[in-house]
């Protein structure tokens, strides 16, 4: 499946989180952009280290203008006790049913795994930088912040 391109759309999707908010890609048209980072599972080694180096680098995103949101099929409960344990000030959508994942046609990695694909999305809607990579989890906060910036 490939992915979304850069240049285009992003689709709109609204959704519940943990807390009880809600994230919506409309509601945030014409004022915020979006970091909509896709990762496997919570509290595993790599994705660990990805969501932790989204957190570092959260104030740079919101001083940019740019909201942050993770997305995994773990359970809200999960995701609840992930963002208590490493203080993570950024929504995390469970996506247990895959619908998000699909409408951002995100790739599995090796055909098995939930895949690692980020977005940069900006607050037109549109879609400035998609980034895929399994193992380099560390290279999608750099491809994120380079986004911003340019």
């Amino acid at each position: 499946m490939a992915s979304l391109a850069e240049g285009s759309p992003a689709p709109d999707f609204s959704a519940r989180t943990g807390d009880g908010g809600e994230v919506s890609l409309s509601a945030l048209r014409g004022q915020r952009g979006l970091i909509l980072f896709f990762y496997p599972k919570d509290e595993t080694p790599i994705c660990r280290a990805e969501v932790c180096a989204f957190r570092d680098s959260y104030a740079a995103f919101q001083a940019a203008g740019f909201d942050v949101v993770g997305v995994s099929s773990d359970t809200n409960d999960s995701h609840d006790r992930f963002r208590e344990r490493h203080q993570l000030p950024f929504a995390l959508i469970s996506d247990q049913d895959g619908e998000l994942r699909k409408l951002y046609q995100v790739p599995r990695t090796l055909g098995l795994f939930p895949g690692r694909t980020t977005f940069v999305i900006d607050s037109a809607g549109i879609i400035r930088r998609v980034f895929t990579a399994a193992f380099a989890s560390d290279e999608h906060v750099a491809q994120a912040l380079q986004a911003i910036r340019t």
